[in-house]
């Protein structure tokens, strides 16, 4: 089914039944139609229960067969026993989408997981669409349809604005209803997908990108069972210029393990999501405070700043520096203003600072005066991103409080584009009002700091460089690993590069390829039964003359066939010994949710000790290899360190895109690939992988 044209009936429905209805306050099947009289929803609304005449005032119907109407929604409040027998009582074709708050499905054991794949087969067969079960259901803000049982409304109604919230957990949604309410952060809707039966996190994101009123999506994930849906709905929300930002759970063992246990969802391998979420321009919120504090950002400033470059102005000194440390730490610039700028502050305040920080003192407080013609000469530039003010405990001043109100009025006014925080101290209802006038207030300086930086840092996703013309490989039938040989000649038709080598099956034959090459020769045993060639004394390295090269084909057989007496050999490699450059790792494995995934680092202690890797899903283009490279943090070591010249980037991210092209093209053969190590050479000489293994999915 198309989902983005299916749900306009869910989430705009113009009729509404509630199975389950109640007249008792505050149980399930009452408080959806307590929400929608209160909040004066304007479609119909059916109240469903054999044993009420009427439910708040309503004429109430005893089964879904006695309303003549077709029915747009049905809301569910009966328990899950009763779930599928009361949805057989429609009429074929009289329901078009379902809200089910019931438990007792799939999050609690095999008898519920029976439950909710026979309700799964009957809405197929009646082509409706489904939202949950074990969901707190959802709310269209701006057609006051409330489809949810949460009592949250009841205390106090969210403004409709931009930004859609969709999540995975009904408990944490119905919090982040109540702290948006709080912030007065304006959404468009808010949605709590369950156990995903059939509408997942994905469809509501792509929902919320086709929907027009919607800008912002934030979005709240325990795990995915789709991994390509979910690709689909972010690259829509990156081309529809919809940033999407993202709290996931799950980033150790135990929040993993947590969250499968909550509501039957994959967690997943954290990295992968982390490499997801970096490919496809979303921001990720490591903090509840940091999700909405990006969100209200978002929202405020809409628009992508024009630079890194941040303004910062305080009445203090050191915390000017604390916010210049922050800055730095963060990655966004902070230059020194014009000459002229300095000159008309310092004309005012001879002891002021007149740098970057702009250190106003509190002589600022005096004339009150000095921060806002500060804070528009310095917007006046055009040389900033965004402006930063500390004003410490002075902002609950009530001297200060009329002009505070002027400053950011006229701030936004002259430049309602350019991002404005002000860390002060203030009652909420002051802080509400500068957060309505186009300002972020924060108390803590750091935190606007941090979230500045993420907004001023977001930038669209790269898309994957396309490549008619790349190679078709294919890989040998059968199974599991590859040997040596033929796992270099698949990456070598891919378009790695990979070192000059040939097998030996006899020591005159190794001797006669060893002749090829003026240097030593490396030696190893060719084999699909051993993985770990060193353990099993499978490796000879730097081998000169032909004597040496006898004796270490012999000592190479007769070590492993003493060793692993039960595998197959395949004969000797034998390839020139190569020096110099730096020594990289790359590979691939199979996630059974979001398919090939890419790693990068260097090898050596790089990888066993420190982990300084990075990851990519495949396949991707030349822009994503080269961010890929560039993030690991021994990335000096490739530039140039020490007197070493730069080693040849360009060329391995070339090779990384190639890779990532293999992994995809053959992500139904391929389990995983180790290329290690692989030679990143001097600049404009290449790379070279020099040894490599390929292992093919295991035929079930």
């Amino acid at each position: 089914m198309n989902t983005s044209q299916t749900l306009n009936t869910l989430f705009s429905p113009k009729s509404i039944a509630i199975l389950g209805a109640s007249n008792t306050a505050g149980k399930s099947g009452a408080v959806p139609i307590a929400l929608l009289l209160e909040a004066g929803y304007a479609g119909k609304i059916y109240p469903v229960n054999p044993r009420q005449d009427t439910v708040y005032g309503l004429p109430c119907h005893a089964s879904l067969g006695d309303i003549e109407d077709a029915i747009d929604l049905v809301i569910i409040a009966v328990p899950a026993s009763h779930v599928l027998a009361a949805l057989e009582k429609s009429r074929p074709g009289q329901i078009a989408n379902a809200v089910i708050f019931t438990s007792g499905f799939a999050e609690v054991g095999d008898a519920g997981v029976q439950l909710q794949q026979q309700l799964q087969a009957f809405a197929r067969e009646r082509r409706i669409r489904l939202l949950g079960p074990n969901c707190l259901g959802f709310i269209n803000v701006r057609q006051n349809t409330y489809a949810t049982f949460s009592p949250a409304p009841f205390n106090g109604r969210l403004p409709a604005g931009d930004v859609g919230m969709v999540t995975q957990s009904g408990a944490f949604g119905a919090y982040a209803y109540c702290l948006a309410r709080e912030r007065h952060l304006g959404l468009s809707f808010w949605i709590s997908t369950g156990n995903e039966s059939d509408l997942d996190v994905a469809d509501c994101i792509q929902w919320l990108v086709d929907d027009p009123d919607t800008s912002i999506i934030m979005a709240y994930i325990e795990g995915c069972k789709d991994g390509d849906k979910l690709k689909r709905a972010l690259s829509a929300a990156n081309l529809a210029g919809k940033p999407v930002v993202v709290t996931k759970i799950g980033r150790t063992h135990s929040g993993a393990q947590a969250a499968a246990s909550h509501t039957a969802a994959l967690a997943g391998d954290d990295v992968v999501y982390d490499a997801l979420f970096k490919q496809y321009g979303v921001i990720r919120a490591y903090t509840i405070d940091e999700f909405f504090n990006i969100g209200q950002a978002l929202s405020k400033w809409p628009g992508r700043p024009a630079n890194q470059n941040l303004a910062i102005i305080s009445i203090s000194g050191g915390v000017g520096a604390l916010m210049a440390d922050e800055a730095d730490e963060n990655r966004l610039s902070l230059p020194a203003p014009p000459e002229e700028v300095k000159a008309r502050l310092l004309a005012r305040i001879p002891f002021a600072g007149a740098n970057n920080p702009v250190d106003v003192t509190g002589h600022a407080l005096t004339d009150l005066s000095i921060l806002l013609d500060t804070s528009r000469d310095l917007l006046g530039t055009g040389n900033y991103g965004a402006l930063a003010i500390f004003l410490a405990a002075a902002g609950s001043s009530e001297t200060l409080w009329p002009y505070l109100q002027e400053l950011v009025h006229v701030l936004h006014a002259e430049h309602p584009h350019i991002p404005l925080t002000i860390s002060a101290l203030l009652p909420d209802e002051r802080k509400n009002v500068l957060q309505t006038n186009g300002a972020m207030v924060f108390a803590d300086p750091s935190v606007a700091i941090r979230t500045l930086s993420r907004i001023m840092l977001h930038r669209p996703a790269m898309t994957p460089g396309q490549n008619d013309e790349r190679p078709h490989v294919s890989l040998p039938e059968g199974s599991g690993a590859l040997n040596e040989a033929d796992s270099l000649s698949v990456l070598k038709k891919a378009g790695i590069p990979v070192t000059p080598f040939a097998v030996a099956n006899s020591a005159s034959e190794a001797q006669t390829i060893a002749r090829q090459w003026n240097s030593p020769a490396v030696m190893k045993i060719v084999s699909a039964d051993i993985l770990h060639k060193s353990d099993a004394g499978g490796v000879k390295l730097g081998i000169c003359g032909e004597q040496a090269v006898l004796h270490a084909y012999d000592d190479i057989l007769s070590s492993v066939q003493s060793q692993m007496p039960q595998a197959k050999i395949d004969g000797v490699l034998v390839a020139p010994m190569c020096n110099g450059g730096v020594e990289c790792i790359m590979g691939v494995h199979r996630d059974p949710v979001f398919g090939p995934v890419v790693m990068f680092g260097l090898g050596g202690i790089f990888v066993e000790i420190l982990k300084d890797v990075s990851f990519r899903l495949a396949p991707f283009g030349r822009d994503e290899a080269l961010s890929m490279i560039h993030e690991i943090r021994a990335t000096a070591l490739l530039s140039g360190a020490r007197g070493r010249g730069p080693a040849d980037i360009p060329a391995l991210a070339d090779t990384l895109v190639a890779l990532s092209r293999l992994a995809y093209d053959q992500r139904d053969q391929i389990e995983s690939i180790d290329i290690n190590p692989i030679l990143a050479l001097p600049e404009r000489q290449g790379v070279l992988a020099l040894d490599g293994l390929i292992i093919r999915n295991r035929i079930a």
